[in-house]
């Protein structure tokens, strides 16, 4: 049986990942510097590509201060899990479909969240901006006086 994660290529999704956060050319993670250098590949992922920056003497590599940094699972899983999200499939049915456990997919879903939180631009209201006020009463728990009928 062929399954969804076995289509997926781990080249194509490094390509991807350098293709999305370095549009023009690699920069330095830590000092945005593009004095960098290829440093060969990572032994565990030959897909991950590992730099040199010149300016600030630091060692990074493709998914350097991302979401997908640090973790054990292919960066193919990651991707699949965060397609899955997208589709609205629960963690069971994520699990099931990339052969993994749930807790190990509740970790990714609350990573990838956490990661698509942090990066979410802030608001800034401009030009006119109409707001109404609303108050609404749930309920009157612990406040018996509140619910005695009044007597006209």
């Amino acid at each position: 049986m062929i399954t969804i994660h076995q289509l997926l290529d781990n080249t194509k999704c490094f390509e991807t990942i350098r293709t999305l956060r370095w549009p023009e050319a690699v920069s330095c993670p830590h000092c945005e510097s593009d004095q960098i250098t290829k440093q060969g590949k990572d032994d565990t992922q030959p897909d991950r590509q590992r730099y040199d920056c010149k300016a600030c003497q630091r060692k990074f590599d493709d998914l350097t201060n991302t979401v997908f940094a640090g973790h054990h699972q292919p960066l193919k899983i990651w991707i699949l899990c965060l397609y899955f999200m997208g589709l609205n499939l629960s963690n069971a049915q994520i699990a099931h479909e990339l052969d993994l456990t749930e807790g190990d997919v509740q970790q990714m879903a609350q990573q990838l969240r956490s990661g698509i939180v942090a990066k979410k631009p802030e608001v800034i209201l401009e030009g006119e901006v109409e707001c109404d006020e609303v108050y609404v009463v749930a309920g009157h728990k612990g406040q018996p006086d509140a619910v005695k009928k009044k007597v006209a």
